[in-house]
């Protein structure tokens, strides 16, 4: 327990300035990335480099280019093929 309250002690001492809590943050988000991607996280891909290609487990995305796909078939069932 001693142990507990001497790093809540350094940290709030630490972390006091504004200057120190910006370098924790940065310090912090590296780590994330690092542990994130150590544990096989993905990063979500940028939408240039999704562009023609797919995921096929993307579900949101399959969905989106089916409801795409609808609405072109519908805008040609109802404007080209009018008896």
């Amino acid at each position: 327990m001693p142990y507990v309250l001497l790093g809540v002690g350094v940290a709030g001492a630490l972390l006091s300035t504004k200057e120190n809590r910006g370098k924790a943050m940065d310090m912090f988000e590296k780590i994330k990335e690092k542990v994130s991607n150590l544990w096989g996280g993905r990063k979500k891909p940028d939408l240039l480099e999704k562009a023609g290609r797919p995921d096929p487990y993307d579900h949101e995305d399959a969905k989106m280019v089916g409801e795409g796909a609808q609405y072109s078939v519908e805008y040609y069932n109802k404007e080209v093929q009018q008896p």
